[in-house]
């Protein structure tokens, strides 16, 4: 009886305790597939047209491949103008390297023929004093050797005036350094092409016939029959540019009739004062050089002759003492003062305002305004190379207009 009892709460337990697991199963949903259509893409320009009522019939694909062959073409231009600008840089090296090497030139010959000249007239003045036998003879042979010496080495030195050699260095470095500057302009602010790339390489040909590197074959003819100013740009380029940046750019590009009558009055002063007096003092200095080329080698010549034969007689050794003396002193004139630098000089002036009055004649010959550099752009670069204001230069034209010009046009030399 207990144990009837007992059965029916150990089963309610037991099942109370049991752990009821349910699953839910909810029946699978067929699977649905949608296509979207796809949009088709359009950069902006086309969106904005599409949307104004204009259809661009342009296939995009057209557009993108002359987008790049302009690309392409520019990029070629600029590859071009660095490797240019790398072969400028090259050249200002070197020809800096060159000038002064033969500045150092200058100063060694000069120092060496001077001393030979002079030791060699010591020498016959002892042979005169007294010499006689073998002294006598090894006095004057030596001194006859070093002033047949001191002759050649003067008509060498003579020849290439190592002077004139470093000043036409020094300038062409200067030249180049300033085309180097061009060139990185241009690449900075400005819209390369392909002409503007010949034209450059134009100029580097014109510096490097201008101022040629080596001497032999192509050194410049140091005493020419008549004096000429130098020339290193290219006679068939066009002086005149464009502006880079063409923004606020007045209808007549800056250019009015009082400005060329201006420009017109400059040239006439730089052509009747500063070339003129250029050339004149060229020609002059010209004609120094070339008398004390011919006397220095001439002397010491006669020098060593009248050592020669001393011991001969009373007027061998007054001579050969005083045409040494005489040589000394007209080769440190010639290459100490250096003359043939001066002649240099006075070429390049002459050749910096030929170069201006080409490039304003130029400017004024093209009637396109629109072609021209900017008028008053134009006007300054005019101002600062002649070393002027802009109220000096307007100031100096009215003179030239008057006929009262008693002024050069560059107070800068």
């Amino acid at each position: 009886m207990a144990s009837a009892l007992l059965l029916p709460s150990a089963s309610s337990s037991s099942s109370c305790s049991r752990k009821i697991h349910a699953t839910i199963q909810v029946p699978r949903l067929p699977k649905l597939s949608f296509s979207v259509p796809k949009i088709p893409k359009r950069n902006l320009g086309e969106e904005l047209n599409i949307r104004d009522g204009f259809i661009n019939t342009t296939p995009v694909e057209k557009l993108n491949v002359i987008d790049d062959r302009s690309h392409s073409s520019s990029t070629n231009v600029t590859i071009q103008l660095y490797a240019i600008l790398e072969a400028v840089a090259d050249r200002v090296e070197m020809h800096a390297n060159l000038g002064e090497q033969r500045d150092n030139w200058n100063t060694l010959l000069l120092n060496s023929i001077n001393m030979i000249i002079l030791t060699a007239a010591t020498m016959a003045g002892v042979a005169a004093t007294g010499g006689i036998g073998m002294p006598l003879l090894a006095l004057k042979l030596s001194s006859t050797l070093l002033y047949s010496a001191a002759t050649g080495m003067l008509l060498i030195m003579n020849k290439i005036q190592p002077s004139q050699l470093a000043e036409e260095q020094r300038n062409a470095t200067r030249l180049i350094k300033q085309l180097q500057s061009q060139i990185q302009t241009m690449l900075a602010i400005g819209t390369p092409t392909q002409e503007d790339v010949k034209e450059v390489m134009e100029k580097v040909l014109a510096l490097d016939k201008a101022y040629p590197l080596p001497l032999l074959g192509a050194m410049l003819e140091k005493f020419p029959a008549k004096f000429e100013p130098a020339v290193w740009w290219p006679k068939n380029q066009v002086l005149q540019k464009k502006n880079f940046s063409h923004e606020g750019k007045q209808c007549n590009n800056g250019w009015s009739e009082e400005l060329e009558m201006e420009m017109r009055e400059i040239i006439k002063v730089v052509e009747r004062k500063d070339i003129e007096d250029y050339v004149r003092l060229g020609n002059l200095a010209l004609k120094i050089n070339k008398t004390l080329a011919i006397s220095g080698p001439l002397l010491t010549g006669i020098a060593a002759f009248g050592s020669a034969f001393i011991g001969n007689g009373s007027w061998a050794p007054i001579v050969a003492v005083a045409a040494g003396a005489l040589a000394s002193t007209v080769n440190a004139f010639e290459h100490g003062v250096q003359v043939g630098m001066v002649i240099e000089m006075y070429r390049n002036c002459g050749g910096f305002f030929q170069l201006l009055q080409e490039s304003i004649e130029a400017t004024l010959e093209e009637k396109d305004l629109e072609k021209r550099e900017n008028g008053e752009l134009f006007q300054m670069k005019v101002a600062m190379k002649l070393g002027r204001s802009l109220s000096q230069l307007r100031e100096l034209a009215t003179k030239s207009a008057s006929s009262h010009v008693d002024e050069f046009a560059s107070k800068l030399f």
